[in-house]
């Protein structure tokens, strides 16, 4: 089978498609034709050789967090999950994997998958699986989103940001979108009741927000002080700087910066399909990208710029 994998740590040109030895599901496990990845940042980081200490220097590493797809086998104990059902879900992100969800074939453990929702594609699922997860965590369980707050979504244009967008909308609140002029227009579709630009927008002129949730990781210790009194941050764009700046936020308490380690089971799953089929959260997809081209799709990935997910096309025609 195929499968993209990281060669040595570096630039995307170090992604090649390989034919390795297709995997089978032992005990607990499935094993999926995947039709669909896409690109996140932790794909990014991990293959840039920011993640050494979690990934080795062993190669070649797995590329692809995220899949959706068909399950073509199960391992002994599985229930719950059958052949042929079409599932989406994720590999472990602190753990190495010689395969990753951007191959034709990846194996994981079967409380990692879910369905997908129905008449939801492939390459659509494979665009919610890691965005919308990490901001149902975000704003449900980092920082308990309540209905009627006023909500400031920084680095909004982005896969995780729409998301944030949409679910933030859904509940009510009152949504500031920062992100690119150019993006107005589908954030304001998304549910985004103000839309600042980041290039002329300084921190110390807007606010004060109920919740600030970052995408970006950078200048976290101003829009933290654009907290209202009882706000709460959380950001999800880690990086050495983003994490003192973590750390430094404790004294505030309450107030602090958040952060959290996304790892989405089933249930989690579970729950964004609910959020899928009741219309308050939909794909965006900048560009999908056929396997072969993976090295292009990271690369358009580090260029910014995009709004929405980047997606790989493992199965030819999607």
């Amino acid at each position: 089978m195929k499968a993209a994998q990281i060669t040595s740590y570096g630039a995307p040109d170090v992604l090649r498609v390989n034919d390795v030895d297709r995997p089978a599901p032992g005990a607990g496990e499935v094993l999926v034709a995947v039709e669909a990845s896409s690109v996140n940042g932790h794909d990014v980081i991990v293959r840039a050789g920011e993640l050494k200490f979690m990934s080795g220097r062993s190669f070649p590493i797995g590329v692809g967090l995220d899949f959706a797809g068909t399950v073509a086998a199960t391992g002994d104990g599985v229930e719950g999950v059958r052949a042929g059902e079409r599932v989406w879900g994720t590999v472990h992100p602190r753990q190495r994997h010689t395969v990753g969800g951007a191959a034709e074939y990846v194996v994981v453990p079967a409380d990692r998958v879910a369905p997908v929702p129905a008449g939801l594609s492939s390459t659509d699922a494979a665009s919610l699986v890691v965005a919308g997860t990490t901001a149902l965590t975000a704003l449900r369980d980092s920082v308990h989103l309540v209905s009627g707050e006023r909500v400031l979504i920084r680095g909004a244009a982005g896969g995780v940001g729409t998301a944030a967008v949409q679910l933030a909308h859904a509940l009510g609140c009152h949504v500031t979108a920062l992100a690119r002029d150019r993006h107005a227009t589908v954030l304001t579709g998304l549910g985004a009741d103000e839309v600042l630009d980041y290039g002329s927008t300084t921190s110390d002129r807007i606010g004060p927000f109920d919740v600030i949730v970052d995408t970006v990781g950078t200048e976290l210790h101003c829009y933290r002080g654009r907290l209202a009194k009882g706000g709460r941050m959380v950001t999800v764009g880690l990086s050495a700087p983003a994490l003192a700046a973590i750390a430094a936020s404790t004294v505030y308490g309450a107030r602090r910066i958040r952060t959290f380690s996304a790892n989405p089971d089933a249930a989690m799953l579970r729950d964004l399909a609910g959020h899928v089929t009741s219309g308050a959260l939909r794909a965006v997809v900048d560009e999908i990208h056929p396997l072969a081209d993976i090295p292009a799709a990271h690369q358009a990935f580090e260029r910014g710029g995009s709004v929405g997910k980047h997606v790989i096309a493992v199965s030819a025609g999607l």
